[in-house]
């Protein structure tokens, strides 16, 4: 009896220690009065980092709190919610789902027993329904076990304008962009910081990804430049940097990409090869460059060939 007590006890202890482990909160930074960040690493997914690759956080208000980004997986999800409340008890009453990428919003069904609402622009839930159950398939493949719990979690409201968000002596203002990164990107901006929260809008250091339009991001990006802001999030790079200095190497890559696609074009450089000759000057300035530049390449190409 006192044998199996002990056995018993020790497995308490281990159920309790690997429960801990599960719900550990996720590193985030206080990058102004209220605001929080994770930075995902620049790494493609893995099990090791349970896709926690993007740039996903919190606001924090008098009387509620938003999510920016429910994270890449259920795991995710779950440490994002522990580092909030580990900032405080306030209800979660928004979950932001920024665009259709699997890296910022697989982790919204970590979420669902705050009962928020879950915000995405008017074009995501067309988005998920066409890719969704893809994306799910290929993070269950690469993840294996670290993706348990990982379900698609659409918005329930829509966003095909611009919002406002009262989280209690804050407001955030969402407003939907057209094609760009995608063609359901959403951008937060944080009245009482000046906080602008750009998601996958804006890469720093990592290359970014053309999944929408070209000419449609170049196009977000000078409307975006216009406004005033002390600090921005970016999907992917630093937790929070300068605006609008931020945007010019990006704003030079898609502008390289372009002028060499529209030049590779002109020359009768056939798709398969145009990504050799298009933005070599761009080599060394980017991670993850052979990953996506090929494809940016690829679909800047299917673009600009009959403008």
């Amino acid at each position: 009896m006192i044998r199996r007590s002990a056995v018993l006890a020790v497995a308490v202890v281990l159920g309790a220690t690997a429960s801990r482990a599960e719900t550990a909160a996720l590193p985030v930074t206080e990058i102004a009065s209220g605001i929080f960040v994770h930075n995902g690493v620049h790494e493609e997914a893995s099990a090791a980092n349970e896709d926690a690759i993007a740039n996903v956080g919190f606001i924090i208000g008098d009387q509620a709190v938003a999510v920016i980004d429910p994270g890449g997986s259920f795991a995710e999800g779950s440490a994002l919610r522990a580092a909030i409340r580990a900032q405080t008890d306030r209800p979660i009453r928004y979950v932001i789902l920024t665009h259709v990428h699997p890296d910022h919003i697989f982790g919204a069904a970590a979420f669902r027993n705050d009962h928020p609402d879950f915000v995405g622009h008017a074009k995501l839930p067309g988005a998920l329904a066409q890719r969704g159950d893809y994306y799910l398939r290929r993070l269950q493949n690469t993840l294996g076990e670290e993706a348990s719990g990982t379900q698609i979690v659409p918005p329930t409201v829509l966003v095909s304008d611009t919002l406002d968000l009262d989280l209690g002596s804050r407001r955030l203002t969402l407003r939907a962009h057209g094609p760009a990164h995608t063609d359901n990107d959403l951008t937060i901006y944080d009245q009482k910081t000046r906080t602008l929260w750009l998601a996958d809008l804006l890469f720093v250091d990592r290359i970014p990804v053309i999944d929408g339009s070209l000419l449609g991001w170049l196009k977000q990006l000078n409307e975006l430049t216009t406004i005033s802001a002390d600090r921005a999030v970016p999907g992917h790079g630093p937790v929070s940097v300068s605006w609008p200095a931020a945007e010019e190497p990006e704003q030079r890559y898609l502008e390289a990409v372009a002028h060499d696609t529209r030049a590779a074009i002109k020359s009768g450089i056939g798709i398969a090869n145009a990504y050799r000759q298009v933005a070599n000057s761009e080599r060394g300035k980017w991670l993850l460059f052979d990953e996506y530049h090929p494809r940016n390449v690829t679909a800047s190409y299917k673009e600009l060939e009959w403008e």
